[in-house]
């Protein structure tokens, strides 16, 4: 069993995101309804942790609010005082697809902040590794606008704030969220010390970034890696990528730190993604990243809660990454694996594999 810590708040859950039907705008032509970036997966996450029993197991790491001065570790001090008088008022959209209410920066900068304690946490050896269940997500967010739900750039932050603050010379982080982490990718695109990777469905979201040519600039060239699968794509082409392209980039790069912006949209059951993974799959990754973790950075490893928008699937997905992180199995068994794992189609398809020996070579080029 291994010492694992959990961050979490209520007030995650009070982020309020508004009426939608799903993300269209509500209107006179649109029922209003519930957006798809709602409380209730995470809600649900940490009530399946309570009833499995695996919540009492956790080390619990209270969150802090983010400071402006570690708000401004990536973020434009212009956008987070637009953000903060937004919030003071009635709130509105941080910019592309990001909305928010009343409170929602304190919110934010508590999600933000969570992930720099929980981080600090396992950098200085109090707990082996961790799980950040926050809310709104973060990997999405620019230096300078939110877009697609999130506000704040949450793995961004607490990297670069172990960095200039911990002395932690070198981070990986592996995005398996099924929509291109393009502002995690912004952040350190010149920077040979952090290498990202996304694995992603092509052309989701953002429709402007995501593609095998972004590796980085300047002494950053090399250090960022795309792997834009097809939809479609299942356990079969996600654990492949694992183990041709994943693993391989953190042999080669040998972090001393690896955070994981987990996001549960590349499911099957997911209304925003068009991918087939299932808990068994996600249980293979994590399995694999917290193999590598041990192997090169002492166990160091913190998983970041993103999308994921199937309000009874997430759940199931989110508990088996955290059974891994602990190594404890719960008699809590996912109802629908045997039927989700046996689709046709799971299996690694012929197309699929093309693409991802375009991604191998790509591994050739970190920098050492």
């Amino acid at each position: 069993m291994r010492k694992t810590g959990l961050t979490y708040h209520e007030l995650y859950l009070w982020h309020d995101t508004g009426n939608a039907a799903g993300t269209f705008i509500s209107g006179l032509q649109v029922q209003p309804g519930d957006h798809f970036e709602h409380p209730e997966t995470k809600r649900r996450l940490r009530n399946l942790l309570e009833v499995s029993g695996l919540l009492e197991k956790l080390v619990q790491i209270h969150p802090k609010e983010a400071t402006f001065e570690q708000l401004q570790l990536f973020h434009t001090k212009e956008y987070i005082e637009k953000i903060r008088k937004m919030s003071d008022l009635t709130g509105g959209d941080a910019g592309e697809g990001a909305p928010f209410g009343k409170g929602s920066f304190e919110i934010a900068s508590l999600a933000t902040g969570g992930v720099i304690q929980l981080a600090k946490a396992v950098w200085n050896s109090e707990i082996n590794n961790g799980y950040a269940l926050v809310r709104p997500p973060g990997h999405h967010a620019e230096k300078d606008r939110g877009r697609g739900f999130c506000i704040f750039g949450n793995i961004a932050v607490a990297a670069k704030y172990l960095h200039y603050e911990c002395g932690v010379k070198r981070i990986a982080i592996v995005d398996w969220d099924v929509h291109h982490g393009n502002g995690t990718q912004e952040a350190f695109y010149d920077n040979p010390n952090v290498l990202t990777i996304s694995i992603h469905q092509d052309g989701l979201f953002p429709r402007d970034s995501g593609f095998f040519g972004e590796r980085g600039i300047k002494s950053g060239l090399g250090s960022n890696l795309n792997i834009p699968l097809p939809p479609g794509s299942g356990n079969g082409a996600y654990v492949s990528v694992f183990k041709e392209v994943v693993c391989p980039a953190l042999e080669k790069f040998v972090p001393d730190f690896i955070f994981v912006a987990s996001g549960y949209d590349s499911s099957v059951n997911d209304p925003l993604g068009r991918m087939m993974v299932t808990s068994s799959g996600y249980r293979n990754m994590a399995s694999m990243l917290i193999e590598a973790a041990e192997t090169y950075c002492n166990g160091k490893l913190v998983v970041v809660h993103e999308g994921g928008y199937s309000i009874p699937y997430v759940p199931y997905c989110g508990l088996a990454v955290i059974e891994e992180l602990v190594n404890i199995r719960t008699e809590i068994l996912d109802p629908n694996m045997s039927k989700r794992d046996s689709i046709p189609g799971q299996e690694i398809q012929s197309h699929q594999t093309e693409i991802i020996k375009k991604a191998v070579e790509s591994v050739d080029l970190i920098p050492n």
